[in-house]
């Protein structure tokens, strides 16, 4: 199966032509402005630069994969965010606590939801708290659709327990608002009113730019040529069709330095193990279990909202190829140049001082023109090397989750950066290929189906398997093939504050993309 992936970071557009898990051709483009010039061209460049003898045939590729930060930095730089409703049903709890009465002011204003809270919701034990409102629904859905508001988020109390009043809430929306999209908070979010109703509303003001995405990506693989189907990336190491990741954007925040974590497990075998993503800008490290990031199991800022929901754990530290080396201040980042490295490094006969400087300056690298480097004093370049080492080893332990020495992958287009030796570090793996680890991740990813919900009034062995069956629905309607589902995650923790045998049950499965008609 021929496959492109291609992953768009802050710095660089990264592309792959795979056929099978041989690598036929890879290219690194610096990001454009509009993104989108980047992508056709890094997608033509790596077409031309494929050998096999079926070159020049884009028809002849079966899918491409895409990993883009549209969304992050959407939700960052408090831009193209949509107007939306939010409707919470929990009346008369949480009335003190507001929607986004923890959000930061200025992403409060570039969303400026409507809000409504109306009487509903579930008890802890599943039980109703009061009945749901439903004339309350009603007249809200009337005030969405003279506004023209055509995104709502909706959000019960405890829905992951029991979805009854968010299906019922969204079936009377839409018959009012047909045109509306809706996101229900128990499709994305855990236990945590305030953090699952925020991943809703985020995904709510996000869905006009998924949309807008999907299709300026479908339009660029047009003029590329390709004529196959496109999935994005998500931040689970996995993909999904790109029509059903339009309606869920959240779902792709990290989903770049996870596309790499993916990469790195594919080039070396290795499953588990730590993971250093250099990039222009920053190093994200991340830890590999069972060749899958391992995933946070608490509160998650995106943008300064905090989230509860799918994401992995990554920590991200300042230092990258384009870093900034201000010498005077024996300081290194977290400022890059970012995409311009390029032209702004000295080693590119720019005039500002980097982390790429350095590295060519001492031999790590062989970019550019090294002679640019002469008046460099070597005294003061070693010094500043040797903080990024204690940056990284740092960082790296603060990761581990045992004192033991672990393995770890250097990928990313900066990895020059990292030494061999690391204190805590057992081995450093260098493999080929490395520098565009991120698409290699993105064009070998499976599709998955996940489920995490609260089961009652079961028994474990029907929760694990109603969970299960969940889990394969969801990876086949987003595009897996159903023979090659398998089960690669189970957790069961049973509930002891909650009546009737509860547990929360979540289950991940994964399997390959099926051929598309």
């Amino acid at each position: 199966m021929r496959r492109i992936g291609i992953d768009v970071g802050g710095t660089n557009t990264d592309a792959v032509l795979l056929d099978g898990h041989r690598v036929l051709a890879s290219v690194k483009v610096p990001t454009t402005a509009d993104v989108m010039t980047g992508v056709v061209g890094a997608t033509r460049r790596v077409l031309e630069g494929d050998q096999s003898p079926r070159n020049g045939a884009a028809t002849a590729i079966d899918a491409v994969m895409l990993g883009t930060t549209h969304f992050t930095n959407a939700v960052v730089e408090r831009a193209n965010l949509e107007r939306i409703a939010v409707i919470r049903i929990s009346l008369p709890a949480s009335a003190s606590l507001p929607p986004t009465v923890d959000w930061p002011a200025d992403i409060r204003h570039a969303v400026d939801p409507m809000i409504f809270m109306v009487a509903g919701g579930h008890e802890y034990d599943g039980r109703p708290l009061v009945p749901l409102d439903r004339q309350a629904v009603v007249e809200a859905a009337h005030k969405i659709g003279e506004a023209g508001i055509r995104s709502v988020a909706i959000n019960a109390l405890f829905s992951p327990l029991t979805t009854e009043c968010e299906d019922e809430a969204a079936d009377i929306v839409r018959s009012i608002v047909p045109e509306v999209r809706i996101t229900r908070s128990n499709t994305l979010g855990r236990i945590g009113l305030l953090e699952r109703e925020n991943v809703a509303m985020l995904n709510a003001a996000l869905q006009s730019i998924g949309r807008k995405t999907v299709d300026a990506f479908g339009q660029a693989l047009t003029e590329a040529g390709i004529d196959a189907p496109f999935y994005l990336t998500q931040n689970d190491g996995t993909v999904v069709m790109a029509e059903i990741a339009a309606q869920s954007p959240v779902y792709s925040f990290a989903s770049g330095p996870t596309n790499s974590m993916r990469g790195a497990a594919l080039l070396t075998g290795l499953h588990d193990a730590m993971v250093a993503d250099v990039g222009g800008t920053t190093t994200d490290i991340g830890c590999l279990i069972n060749g899958f990031p391992r995933e946070a199991n608490n509160i998650v800022e995106v943008g300064g909202v905090r989230t509860l929901f799918r994401m992995p754990d990554l920590l991200p530290i300042g230092l990258g190829g384009g870093s900034i080396v201000d010498p005077e201040n024996d300081r290194i980042g977290p400022r890059s140049v970012g995409y311009r490295i390029t032209q702004e490094a000295l080693v590119f006969g720019g005039s500002t001082l980097t982390a790429t400087d350095l590295a060519v300056a001492t031999g790590h690298a062989d970019i550019g023109d090294r002679s640019l480097l002469r008046n460099l004093d070597l005294a003061l370049v070693r010094h500043l090397l040797a903080r990024t080492v204690t940056m990284l080893e740092e960082n790296v332990d603060r990761m581990k989750t045992s004192p033991e020495a672990v393995d770890l992958i250097a990928v990313g287009g900066g990895a020059f950066l990292i030494p061999d030796k690391l204190a805590g570090v057992a081995r450093v793996h260098r493999v080929e290929h490395a520098d565009v680890a991120n698409a290699i991740g993105a064009a070998m990813a499976q599709v998955s189906g996940e489920v995490d919900q609260v089961f009652s009034g079961v028994s474990r062995d029907e929760a694990l398997s109603e969970a299960e069956r969940i889990a394969n629905d969801r990876a086949r309607e987003a595009g897996a093939r159903p023979e090659s589902l398998k089960t690669i995650e189970v957790d069961d923790i049973p509930i002891a504050y909650l009546p009737g045998g509860a547990r929360r049950v979540r289950v991940r499965v994964v399997g390959d993309i099926a051929p598309q008609e």
